[in-house]
């Protein structure tokens, strides 16, 4: 799997009070369950990762299942299994999604088919773009 994502980026299980920390955990742009309709989500977040590309993913409907990480836009999820998109922002507000995910950095794909691999940081909506240098911005829930 490589160098998995830092534990401090992802909404863990709950804490001593019985409430998940997700102040600041990534935010999934949109997932599509296996033969069901795409979700444009506005609560859904990363839980864990399992693999170098599956994840578990929190859904709107508070469920928790393992989707496949894709680097394609929204309205590109296929339909025969489940999965999902984390949609960037590159410091030249150029739009892309991420392929890959490292300890630090991602692997991404842009809608003009150009790659490559960058640091990234978490930021809320309105606050990523072009904010830092040679660093993609990923929102967060």
């Amino acid at each position: 799997m490589g160098r998995p994502i830092k534990k401090s980026k992802l909404a863990g299980a709950a804490n001593i009070f019985g409430s998940a920390d997700l102040a600041g955990k990534i935010a999934v742009t949109a997932y599509r369950p296996s033969g069901g309709a795409k979700v444009d989500s506005t609560t859904a977040y990363i839980v864990s990762q399992r693999g170098s590309k599956i994840f578990k993913i929190h859904l709107e409907d508070s469920s928790e299942a393992l989707y496949e990480l894709k680097a394609v836009a929204p309205g590109s999820l296929g339909n025969g299994s489940n999965q999902f998109c984390v949609q960037i922002i590159l410091d030249d507000s150029t739009v892309g999604y991420v392929e890959k995910f490292y300890n630090n950095t991602i692997h991404y794909v842009t809608a003009a088919s150009a790659t490559g691999t960058i640091k990234y940081q978490l930021n809320a909506e309105g606050t990523d773009e072009g904010a830092v240098s040679d660093v993609a911005n990923i929102d967060v829930r």
